[in-house]
């Protein structure tokens, strides 16, 4: 199934700098994870976003939460799923009531709250798209079985550019040319 900017939600789960700083292929996680939140900004797609224990870990990186730019949902969390916390999961169930039941997904780590908020998602009658270039993990190795085990349990596994054209649907729209940018 490909994704439609009508059905789709935006999930960026725990991109903290504190985070981040062990995170293999950060500077890839970060950039991707912005592509998405600005592209969905510009498309009127709806943007949550977790905070894993932000009191001890910060906030969200500078970069996403500029691109973010208040627009959309941020909530803390101490649960690796995001759907095992109340306030994400009424969220992300609300935007479902309104017709959004994909969730395209970005964030850390991989193999830990990005793969069991995926997984849950699917159990729970989403569709779950975990982008493969907005996501890590400390470990290579981390990042590739949790990719594979997504996989295994009817995750879609993506990329940005995916998701963009897929979002798109067509060349030569306003929205085309200003995403366009995005990708080069």
């Amino acid at each position: 199934m490909l994704l439609s900017r009508d059905k789709s939600q935006v999930l960026i789960v725990d991109v903290q700098d504190k985070l981040l700083n062990a995170i293999s292929g950060k500077d890839r996680v970060v950039d991707r994870c912005v592509r998405l939140v600005q592209a969905a900004r510009k498309l009127d797609i709806p943007i949550t976003v977790s905070e894993q224990y932000p009191q001890g870990l910060g906030p969200t990186h500078d970069s996403i939460r500029d691109a973010f730019a208040n627009d959309g949902f941020i909530a803390d969390k101490t649960e690796f799923s995001c759907m095992r916390n109340e306030m994400l999961k009424d969220r992300l169930h609300e935007l479902r009531r309104h017709g959004r039941s994909q969730v395209v997904i970005g964030g850390i780590e991989a193999h830990v709250c990005v793969l069991q908020t995926a997984i849950d998602l699917e159990s729970q009658g989403f569709e779950a798209f975990v982008v493969a270039d907005a996501v890590g993990s400390r470990a290579k190795a981390s990042r590739k079985l949790g990719l594979a085990r997504l996989q295994k349990s009817s995750v879609d596994v993506v990329d940005s550019e995916m998701v963009l054209f897929e979002w798109m649907e067509r060349a030569g729209t306003p929205e085309f040319k200003q995403l366009q940018a995005l990708i080069k």
